[in-house]
Formats: structure tokens, sequence, C-alpha cells
């Protein structure tokens, strides 16, 4: 059954304190029209909890954060749209900037403070960006509100790295009782997968590093420098690009002076990652020639190969988890095969199956603990383990971490990135990787 849209609006806005439950049979109370979509509910009689989405639905993030909604919308279709007995509505909200198309900081607290005053919000799936997660999930830490991300992969938000500040990932819980889980493998482990393709796969021994400099890319870099050190190959140039030049041409003229094998991205396209593709291959050729062209996750999605044209061709990029292409499970598959009649001549995006499973952990948990305090929701996230799911069979750890970590390696050829491995990186690599700073 298609979703309806709820006209709600005059309901009385009633403020979590964070150890209550939703009230039995009261109609939800919609997040603000100004940050989220229409409120949608597909099940029998009226809904009484609500589970929310937040991601960057503008931009180039839009046509990935569309399907992931999308998913999330699947997890409730399966169930009914009800879980543990209760009717549960689903509302998306944007954390993107209108001007950008990136996450903003501004939205991102505004949509948090939305959060936390709802009552019957049993739970968010979100974020996309570990940025904008390190600013929600403190917040929602206060009023009891889990959150599973299908895309955040900054380590310091669950883990103790050396690239994490003195105080992660402590300050993101300040009731010391955590409330945060993901479905999608850490930046240690995307980080190691990623260098363990370029020296093992295609042989690179001088790397260059390159960050887009927000404290997700720099994670990121991190761990790919010390997953590279730990591998035996060398890295010759670690920089930051700047987001706001409209061209890099100077700086790969430079970095030609350091021989490298390989080109290792951290950042998003959103940052002048079109430009500074196409500025690479200019400088120092085809991504498939002597220097090759690798990134993290946040150049993974379709509109990178929009915006760089040609010269994001023989691109490798990785994605923490399976891809789609790749999943191996019954459910796994139906929701590719949903997906893909929902958006007829568009693939998959990787993290879309993702989002379903976030969903499903987190309404698991919410059915288990139906008519207990909200952060009865939370709790019951570590140690949940997931057979035949989405993505497999998996368990959260005491972390908040998925476990085992698997990561996606894919290329660009013609209008998208297809998938060619999946890594799992080995233990040693992981640690060098979180050892770095």
């Amino acid at each position: 059954m298609r979703a309806r849209h709820l006209s709600i609006l005059g309901a009385t806005l009633a403020l979590c304190t964070g150890t209550g439950a939703a009230p039995a049979g009261a109609a939800v109370t919609p997040l603000p029209a100004e940050a989220c979509g229409a409120v949608q509910y597909g099940g029998a009689g009226e809904p009484s909890a609500l589970l929310a989405t937040d991601l960057p639905m503008q931009g180039a993030s839009r046509t990935r954060s569309l399907q992931m909604v999308e998913g999330v919308r699947l997890s409730l279709e399966r169930r009914g749209w009800q879980s543990g007995g209760v009717g549960v509505a689903l509302q998306a909200c944007d954390d993107a900037d209108s001007h950008t198309g990136a996450w903003s900081p501004a939205r991102c607290d505004r949509n948090a403070r939305f959060y936390a005053a709802n009552a019957q919000l049993l739970g968010v799936v979100g974020t996309y960006n570990s940025g904008c997660a390190q600013r929600i999930v403190p917040v929602l830490n206060r009023a009891g509100i889990a959150m599973v991300s299908p895309g955040n992969t900054l380590v310091c938000l669950t883990l103790k790295a050396a690239s994490c500040k003195p105080d992660e990932p402590v300050k993101y819980f300040p009731t010391l009782a955590r409330t945060y889980a993901r479905v999608v493998p850490n930046d240690s482990y995307q980080g190691s997968a990623l260098a363990t393709y370029a020296v093992q796969t295609l042989k690179a021994r001088r790397i260059v590093v390159l960050s887009g400099g927000d404290a997700t890319s720099t994670g990121q870099a991190a761990a790919l420098r010390g997953a590279t050190r730990a591998l035996g190959a060398k890295v010759v140039a670690a920089r930051t690009w700047n987001v706001r030049a409209t061209r890099y041409r100077t700086l790969f003229e430079d970095l030609r002076r350091q021989r490298p094998d390989a080109i290792l991205l951290a950042g998003l396209t959103e940052q002048h990652g079109g430009q500074l593709i196409r500025d690479k291959v200019a400088v120092l050729g085809p991504n498939g020639g002597a220097v090759k062209l690798l990134a993290m996750d946040g150049f993974a999605q379709t509109s990178t190969v929009s915006v760089a044209g040609p010269a994001a061709k023989g691109m490798f990029v990785s994605t923490p988890g399976s891809a789609p292409e790749l999943l191996k499970s019954a459910l796994g598959k139906q929701t590719v095969a949903a997906l893909k009649a929902r958006f007829p001549g568009r693939p998959v995006e990787p993290f879309a199956p993702y989002a379903t499973q976030a969903a499903d952990v987190l309404l698991t948990s919410f059915a288990a603990n139906v008519g207990k305090p909200r952060p009865a929701v939370a709790r019951g996230l570590y140690g949940l383990r997931i057979r035949g799911g989405v993505i497999g069979n998996f368990a959260i750890t005491v972390s908040g971490d998925p476990t085992p970590a698997r990561v996606t390696v894919s290329v660009a050829r013609g209008k998208d990135f297809l998938p060619l491995t999946t890594v799992s990186p080995k233990e040693d690599t992981v640690f060098g990787a979180l050892s770095t700073g």
C-alpha cells in the first residue's frame, strides 16, 4: 500500500523529557514543515509513533537521498506500517543548505531540536554525513532518542582513534548511555580496504592523499595514510584541497613532482569534486593510466560521473558494505529489485539498501521495547543480532558498529560506478588506520 499524507498540523506539540514513552493511541505530532516533508502513513487506523529520516534532500545528494528515504519506506511497508502492534508513520527531513546542496550545521542543529521536542518520535534513520551526526547525536542522546545511520563512517563517532579529538567519542553521549549505532563499517575499515586495493591490486607504491578538509574527510584521510603505511607503501604527500576554488591544476602540477602512482581522495563530490577530477586527468593523465585515482564513499554516487564527465572514467571508489549488486541475502535481493522498480532507468544507490537495514534495526528494537521508556529502544540496539537481513547476517557491537565489516570497490564506467569486488581488510591494516593521526 502506498503511503498517504496525514493532515495533522493542528496537533499539540508534546515536549520530550527523554524518559517517557509515547502515549498509546495518540496521533503523531508532525515534525515542522520547515525541516521535513509531509507525514506519510499507509497502515490501518492512525499512527501513534513517528520514524524520521535525516538526509541532504537537495543538490548533488538529492538522488541518493530520495532512494534512501524509499528504502526506509520499504521497511515500513513490509511491516504493514506497524511495529510491536503500534502504527508507525514516516517523515523525511532535510539537513542540506539550499545554496550549496551540502549538509548544513545550522540545519542539523535545527533538526536536532525538532526531534528532541517530539514525544512520538521513536528514532531517526540518519544521517548520511558524519559531520551532521556530530551535531545531532548529543542532542538526541540527552532526549533518549535512538539514531541508526546508513551512511556515517567517521571513526570518532563510536571509537577512539589517533585522529580523534581527546573528548571523542565521549562528548557525543553526554548521558554516558549510548543512543547511536550504524549499519555501515567505519572509516578505519573503509580506508584500509581502499588502501589495500591501491597497494595490492593496483600495485601503487607512492601515494598522495587529498582531503576536503571537513571533519569526516580529515578522519578518512588519516585512515588512508595509516593503512597505506601499514601495507608498506609510501605516502609522498598529504594535502587539503580548497573546496572554494574553481581550478586545481596548480595543485596537481605541484603533486606531479612527487611522482605518485595513485591519488586517494577523502571528501565529497559537493566540494567541487567534479573539477578536482577533471584537473587531475588534465595534469596527471587518465585514471586508468600511470596515476590511478581512488576515492572514499563521498564520491561514490552517480552524480560524480555526471559532474566530472569523461574524466571520471577508470576512477575507483569505495563504499562501506556490499554494493547493491553484491548483496546475497533473499531480503537484500528483494530490496534491490523493489528500488529498481521504483526508480526505473536509474541504478540503485549504494546506501539505499542500508537505509532499509537501518530502519529494520530501529523497528526491531522498538517492537521489543513497546511500552517502555524511550531510551530502551536505544539500549536494545547494542548486541542486536540480525539473521537474513537486507545486508545479510551481522550484529551491532557495544560500540554501535556492525560486525563483520565489508567494503566494496567500484570503477567508473559509462554513466555510473560498477562494483568490482568486496574487500575485507586485515586487522593489522585496520589497526594502522586507527593509529595514525
